[in-house]
């Protein structure tokens, strides 16, 4: 099953105008955290940042059709969908300064961030397994890169999901490009959503670019999930930015004639409009948003800024439930080497 849902009156989509300006609320929250992180990394803040302007409408609708008891599997691209589903800006930011990534003691159901290419998609695949054997009713939905559908993990994820029937939502953010490898060079398929067919349950394409039909489409996929029916959801976007800040996209990518319109528009602007169309936004409803935006985004720095320095020993803490013989080994270790240097040189 292949559909791409455009644009259409809010009075034919299944939400209100509430929803509606959550939604634009959240675009807004995470276009702004992006621009403010992107500022941060540039004057040496943190050591590297990957920019997803462009992404935000993809991943704020995916947020948003999540329950509460669901399971969201991210990579380090998906902060927008992170934050969108509760996680505090504070904590991603102080990821980003090599702290833990749970510093606020959070209690929602969404994993650490992958960094490796795919590693989490048979954890994702794993998470829903377990739900069945423990007949519990919460789906898992699992973030990835169209570059991570050319990785093994991509393939023994979706078909372990396909052979037990686990309740996960796979969702592919096509943004065009693998770093700087095009999408037409990683996949002779058509589409990824077809990449499904292949492990016994369906794939559905979505504008990326309208978080209401983003929603929506999640919404019925989890559901779809919940019954025993994984669901790969291509969500078609594209990255305006580079891949980190350690990228250069003009050595590589020119400006993409080929795509349609709707796919590179800027997704803040085109919603915006849209609302405005509808008659739910105006300037002074935009301005407060925007303005509650910049608040959180300034606590959210301080607290990051104010936060003490992590303990050595926090890197054994969060890799396992216990401290395995090994750990305890490097930890060992590090103590002593600590003991026999100075602790300024260090650090420095």
């Amino acid at each position: 099953m292949n559909r791409v849902i455009g644009e259409r009156d809010l009075d034919e989509t299944p939400y209100g105008d509430e929803e509606a300006i959550a939604l634009y609320r959240d675009v807004v929250r995470t276009r702004r955290f992006d621009e403010r992180a992107l500022a941060l990394q540039r004057r040496g803040w943190m050591s590297g940042y990957p920019p997803y302007k462009g992404q935000e409408a993809s991943q704020v609708g995916a947020a948003h059709a999540l329950a509460g008891d669901d399971w969201l599997v991210p990579t380090y691209r998906s902060n927008a969908m992170q934050i969108a589903f509760g996680v505090p800006m504070s904590d991603i930011l102080l990821f980003r300064r090599g702290y833990a990534e749970y510093t606020s003691g959070h209690d929602l159901n969404v994993f650490p961030q992958a960094v490796p290419i795919a590693t989490q998609i048979p954890h994702a695949a794993g998470i829903g397994m377990a739900a069945n054997y423990a007949d519990d009713d919460a789906a898992v939905c699992c973030y990835f890169g169209d570059g991570a559908t050319s990785e093994g993990d991509f393939h023994e994820g979706l078909n372990f999901a396909g052979v037990f029937e686990a309740p996960v939502v796979f969702f592919c953010e096509n943004n065009d490009w693998a770093i700087s490898l095009p999408r037409e060079k990683q996949t002779a398929s058509d589409t990824i959503a077809q990449k499904a067919e292949a492990y016994g349950f369906s794939g559905t394409q979505v504008d990326g670019n309208d978080p209401l039909a983003v929603r929506e489409t999640v919404s019925e996929a989890l559901e779809s999930a919940r019954e025993g029916e994984p669901v790969l959801v291509e969500s078609l976007t594209y990255r305006q930015g580079a891949h980190t800040t350690s990228d250069d996209p003009s050595r590589y990518r020119e400006e993409r004639d080929d795509l349609p319109e709707w796919r590179t528009a800027d997704p803040l602007e085109r919603y915006e409009t849209y609302l405005r169309e509808q008659g739910l936004l105006d300037d002074e409803l935009a301005e407060t948003i925007e303005a509650e935006a910049d608040d959180e985004l300034a606590e959210a720095v301080d607290t990051a800024e104010e936060a003490p320095a992590p303990e050595r020993d926090e890197i054994f803490d969060h890799v396992y439930a216990e401290r395995t013989p090994r750990l305890e080994e490097q930890k060992a270790w590090l103590e002593s080497f600590t003991e026999e240097h100075d602790v300024q040189e260090l650090e420095h």
